[in-house]
């Protein structure tokens, strides 16, 4: 199998990644954000997370574009994809959304019938919208809030929300679709793994050109993207810190005459005794 020498040339890269990552930049106000208390373990995390993927999982994602075809690379992104709908039907359920529910588990039919296995999205052809739920965002519709970012060690960006939500998602993650069979269920988490790399090699290039810290480019845009999916896309406005403070009238400021302009007298009031009118 030649899967085994590259898992364990991968295990041993993720050791020495693991030692360099010590080596993290922290900057002297890591930790003062509120939504990222955790920032310096978390940026050492992030960057044993980088030199992994420069190390290993990038390079093995690159070859995988290279000589896989474009046809059936979209194949298998399709069957992972209609895989992960019984996560969203799930999920959506759980959320109070019955017609999404539906919607997914018609999908599921379509693509894996018609569709081959789900090797072609028709479920999309035909109007059914693809959606993408978890527990995370089950939990938070439920009024959980996120808490703290959390950089988790391989898996990447998550909150203590995201990564409690991993644990029921474990339990439809397609690399299970292949039950007992441990061999099949291995490789449908390394192909999976990779699919999922491959998919991202242009953001990371985006990435890599436009983020000058990408440790707190990674950390917005991931909270930013979560709180869009939590409110399928429409979150309600942030509360600012003065939103509730009270208005005060400034005084009114008798303004200064301009110059060229001739100054204003208010004329004397009939009851000011001893001031006679001008002439």
């Amino acid at each position: 199998m030649r899967i085994v020498p590259r898992l364990l040339r991968a295990f041993a890269g993720a050791g020495v990644a693991l030692l360099a990552g010590a080596c993290a930049t922290i900057p002297p106000d890591a930790g003062s954000n509120p939504v990222d208390p955790l920032e310096r373990m978390n940026r050492h995390v992030f960057e044993f997370n980088d030199r992994v993927d420069r190390a290993v999982l990038k390079p093995i994602a690159q070859g995988y574009v290279a000589v896989v075809p474009e046809p059936l690379r979209g194949c298998v992104s399709n069957f992972f994809a209609n895989l992960g709908d019984v996560s969203n039907a799930a999920n959506n359920l759980l959320q109070g959304k019955p017609v999404e529910a539906v919607s997914d588990i018609c999908r599921i039919a379509i693509n894996t019938t018609v569709g081959v296995l789900g090797c072609f999205d028709v479920a999309s052809k035909a109007g059914l919208e693809k959606h993408n739920e978890d527990f995370g965002q089950t939990l938070g519709r439920w009024g959980l809030g996120s808490g703290a970012y959390l950089v988790l060690p391989l898996l990447g960006p998550s909150s203590v929300r995201d990564a409690v939500g991993r644990v029921p998602d474990a339990y439809v993650d397609p690399a299970n679709a292949a039950g007992d069979d441990v061999r099949a269920r291995n490789t449908l988490f390394v192909l999976g793994t990779i699919d999922l790399r491959a998919r991202l090699l242009d953001a990371g290039r985006l990435l890599d050109a436009a983020a000058l810290d990408k440790y707190q480019f990674t950390r917005d845009a991931y909270l930013q993207r979560r709180r869009n999916l939590v409110y399928d896309g429409n979150p309600p406005r942030e509360k600012e810190e003065d939103d509730d403070a009270p208005v005060k009238a400034r005084p009114v400021e008798r303004s200064a005459p301009v110059e060229g302009e001739k100054a204003r007298v208010e004329p004397p009031k009939d009851d000011q005794p001893g001031i006679a009118p001008a002439r």
